[in-house]
């Protein structure tokens, strides 16, 4: 402010930390007052903190203003929401504590505010941002589709999810199948009963991080007695020592661990931890559960689905039609095949379904569709060449280095020993489609030449060399027919397993052997020298060759003459 022509009156500094204007010959020792006071009237973490500066006519009459302590450095104007200042007081108490923990961890928060967001919205902001699959994760129970075999209503997991007495769990299945969801679930009930959830991601989360974890949860434990639930996403990428680091923790109770894995944790999962945990086993989603949760998303999205019936689907909410330029529809049939298509994946089926909307909402084609009473209207229609076209190729779940890859050789082996061709075919399809490596099949078919078919038919060895050579020279997609060739060659062959369980015989005979292994025949041993001449080395030895008739001759050591390993051995 500056001084009016003829007055003597000083500028006024405004005071940084009060924001009170003062002549500028006072300002310095105000502020050192100012500064002083602010430090002895802060407070604990736990206490309230001052959220505003009190209103100019707030104090005492007659105060003198120098004299009023100051109680906190006020909110400034950036921080403000309207005149009045930010929070209520309330707000600034729940800050502190289990609520700050609470707003950190909780992976359903987010979730279910943009759930909520989907009403209202054009279909096209509803598809926008997070994925379909995110964005209408359930929160209850009560809208988990699927898995009835461990979560249906009389079952022991259901029991205990609902009473909130969480047992360490490890959840085991394919993709898409529910196991996050699960734990989004368990989350929410988490939140409601004053427990902590924590979720980690074994894919970015380092030990460091887990041991902070493992430390906040002894302290909560300690000084408000709140439980603590620890879920680990993709839990079998930790090594063996990190996952060391929570048996304990679990053993006494610090943590309640939820692990998801899509590998078998028998295989990935430290044997110890899986001793405190409790297996459940997810498999993947029905055709019908796959439906209900397509339908579902449906719904949300406001799009109308025509089957044979009414074409007034009473599942459309109507806001696709409120929002947009057109109304959406998509045929009863495309979301059958979608629910098809997925293979049990219900996140492949919802980000399919949101891919088919937005290319067709992109695309900006209508259709002519007799929909109303007084006549037709245009609309954007959802067939199902759409949702195939989305998805490109059907959804083949292989792991080639999970147990999906034991699995189907094994049924590969099993189905060829039975001499079933179209079962032989069929899993080397289902192999070779999801991704396999033509060799490896290659090399267990040449395995399979003498286990199994062995001196029946002969030839069967040289078959399976010459498939693997093939498939070295052009490899895919041309290789294929190799293998198929090979694999109905073996699955009509003939079988035996003479070979192969004489050698078993063998081994089993030399594992057992009790003492030294006894000595080769003098009449065996080669003699190169004449030292070894002289010993008696190959001395009696009959050259068969020479012999007309057959040679009676020792070819076994002499405490195993007449040993039969062709012969069934005696157990």
């Amino acid at each position: 402010m500056e001084p009016t022509d003829g007055a003597e009156e000083e500028a006024l500094v405004r005071c940084p930390v009060c924001l009170r204007e003062l002549p500028g010959a006072h300002i310095n020792s105000h502020l050192d007052r100012c500064l002083q006071a602010g430090e002895a009237a802060a407070e604990p973490p736990s206490k309230r903190p001052r959220l505003a500066a009190a209103p100019p006519g707030s104090r005492a009459e007659g105060e003198p203003e120098e004299a009023r302590p100051v109680e906190g450095p006020p909110v400034f104007s950036l921080f403000q929401k309207g005149r009045g200042g930010g929070q209520s007081p309330g707000a600034g108490g729940r800050r502190s504590g289990a609520g700050r923990d609470e707003a950190a961890v909780q992976p359903g928060d987010g979730c279910s505010t943009a759930a909520a967001a989907l009403r209202g919205a054009s279909l096209a902001q509803k598809l926008e941002g997070k994925p379909l699959a995110e964005l209408l994760r359930p929160d209850t129970l009560g809208d988990y589709v699927g898995q009835e075999r461990v979560l249906g209503a009389q079952t022991l997991l259901r029991s205990l999810l609902e009473s909130h007495e969480i047992p360490s769990l490890i959840l085991w299945g394919p993709p898409g199948c529910g196991k996050t969801t699960l734990a989004h679930i368990i989350a929410n009930n988490s939140k409601k009963n004053g427990t902590r959830f924590v979720t980690l991601s074994a894919t970015s989360a380092k030990t460091n991080d887990v041991r902070d974890v493992i430390s906040q949860a002894q302290n909560e434990r300690r000084l408000f007695k709140r439980k603590t639930i620890l879920f680990i996403d993709e839990i079998h990428r930790f090594n063996k020592s990190q996952q060391d680091t929570f048996l304990p923790h679990v053993e006494c109770g610090t943590v309640t661990l939820i692990g998801a894995t899509t590998e078998n944790p028998s295989f990935q999962v430290n044997a110890a931890l899986l001793s405190r945990c409790r297996v459940i086993v997810l498999e993947k989603l029905s055709v019908e559960a796959m439906e209900a949760i397509l339908m579902r998303a449906v719904r949300s999205l406001g799009v109308q689905v025509l089957g044979q019936g009414d074409q007034h689907s009473s599942s459309a909410t109507g806001s696709g039609s409120e929002s947009s330029e057109f109304p959406v529809f998509i045929e009863a049939k495309a979301l059958n095949t979608l629910a098809y298509l997925c293979d049990g994946d219900a996140r492949t089926g919802l980000n399919g379904l949101q891919l088919a909307v937005q290319a067709r909402l992109a695309a900006g084609k209508t259709t002519p569709l007799n929909i109303t009473k007084d006549g037709s209207a245009d609309g954007i229609l959802i067939t199902e060449e759409h949702v195939k076209e989305g998805l490109q190729r059907s959804h083949i779940l292989y792991d080639r280095a999970g147990e999906e890859h034991y699995n189907c050789i094994s049924a590969l082996h099993k189905s060829m020993r039975g001499s079933d061709e179209n079962a032989s075919l069929y899993w080397l399809a289902r192999m070779l489609e999801g991704g396999e490596d033509p060799l490896y099949v290659a090399r267990r078919l040449v395995r399979f030449a003498s286990e199994d078919i062995g001196l029946a038919d002969p030839l069967a060895l040289t078959q399976a060399v010459a498939a693997y050579q093939g498939c070295h020279f052009i490899g895919m997609p041309e290789c294929e027919v190799i293998l198929a060739q090979c694999v109905v060659y073996f699955a009509r062959a003939p079988k035996s397993i003479e070979v192969y369980r004489a050698y078993g015989n063998v081994k089993e005979c030399l594992r057992m052997h009790t003492g030294p292994l006894p000595p080769v025949p003098l009449h065996l041993r080669n003699a190169p020298t004449r030292l070894m001449k002289n010993l008696g080395y190959g001395k009696g030895y009959k050259y068969n060759p020479m012999y007309k008739e057959p040679v009676e001759q020792d070819y076994l050591p002499e405490e195993l003459k007449g040993t039969d390993f062709f012969k069934e051995q005696k157990t």
